[in-house]
């Protein structure tokens, strides 16, 4: 912590509604000094080298595709703790974000009270999950699928076709529908798609 006490923030959020919200509460804090606002990771780095903050708070959303990279790219630029403020309360989200270098994981649904002092605590050397999302990742089920259905999953989520997944791992498009049709089966999902989704969600992918 620097400069007598007071926490340096910098906020990168891609809902300026809700960036400017947190800002307004953290400045009511008397230990806490908001210098600059961001609207992605990338204008973040730049402020982040200049600025040198104590803290940078994530805010993004949806949070589980975009938090773990905005966070790793933050980082290139200083080692200063990462806090990521979210609605995903997934177990595959936190994987990622604390294998990003996240030092706290908060949902939105914290008090606004109990966030300052988060946020103090992370400043201070403390990592922080919250306590119901790190049941939820401890107790959750373990992976269902085979790991070549994870692999046609994969390949759906980057956008590919069937032709396409059966070049890259060298099996005939028919078998990649069977191995497909049996992913979708074991996490309910109506598409394919739907089944990459729910699986890289998980953290399964």
């Amino acid at each position: 912590m620097s400069r007598a006490s007071v926490i340096r923030v910098v906020l990168t959020g891609d809902e300026l509604l809700s960036r400017g919200a947190l800002a307004a509460l953290l400045e009511l804090e008397a230990d806490f000094r908001v210098v600059a606002q961001t609207d992605d990771c990338l204008t973040a780095v730049g402020v982040v080298t200049e600025q040198r903050p104590d803290l940078v708070v994530l805010d993004l959303e949806p949070p589980a595709r975009d938090a773990a990279e905005a966070a790793r790219t933050i980082r290139r630029a200083g080692d200063v703790p990462i806090v990521l403020l979210t609605r995903c309360t997934r177990p595959g989200a936190l994987r990622r974000a604390l294998a990003a270098g996240v030092h706290g994981y908060v949902p939105k649904s914290t008090e606004a009270s109990k966030l300052a002092g988060i946020l103090r605590g992370v400043c201070a050397g403390e990592p922080y999950v919250d306590p119901q999302v790190a049941v939820l990742a401890l107790t959750r089920p373990g992976c269902p699928l085979t790991a070549r259905e994870l692999d046609v999953l994969r390949y759906t989520l980057r956008g590919a076709a069937v032709t396409t997944i059966a070049e890259g791992i060298s099996l005939s498009p028919g078998t990649v529908r069977n191995y497909l049709s049996s992913a979708m089966h074991k996490v309910n999902a109506r598409t394919r798609h739907e089944a990459a989704e729910l699986a890289w969600e998980e953290g399964w992918l």
